[in-house]
């Protein structure tokens, strides 16, 4: 998507930022980042300020090659959107659930959880089957 269009919904922002990530150029997902720009991990208490400690994060983070992001579910409305998204180094391999804020067709807040996959706590393999 050109940034030159008018993106009116927070989805289209969404789907934009994941195709910067898919770059790999963690600086040009600045466009789609407001000036006040926050990220939060709740399951680490963290807290990412501004674009470029957002780039700078992404880009010192030890990957074994490109980082893949697939879009596997993406909703929201006008100002806010929800995102499932697999990610992949090659190795690597994890699940992002990110919920974005967006004023003014910018991205002001995202809150992500990295979910870790476990084995079910107790045998009720006659009641389920696996997903995958």
């Amino acid at each position: 998507m050109n940034m030159n269009m008018d993106i009116d919904r927070a989805v289209d922002v969404v789907r934009e930022f994941w195709r910067l990530m898919s770059t790999n150029d963690f600086h040009a997902v600045a466009a789609v980042l407001a000036d006040d720009f926050v990220l939060e991990w709740p399951q680490s208490n963290e807290r990412i300020r501004g674009a470029r400690n957002f780039a700078l994060l992404n880009s010192e983070y030890p990957a074994h090659g490109p980082w893949t992001f697939k879009v596997d579910r993406l909703i929201g409305d006008a100002h806010e959107a929800v995102s499932d998204v697999s990610v992949t180094d090659g190795v690597q391999r994890a699940r992002a659930i990110s919920f974005f804020t967006v004023v003014h067709r910018k991205i002001a807040r995202i809150v992500e959880f990295w979910p870790e996959p476990y084995d079910a706590p107790y045998d009720r393999s006659h009641l389920v089957e696996p997903i995958e």
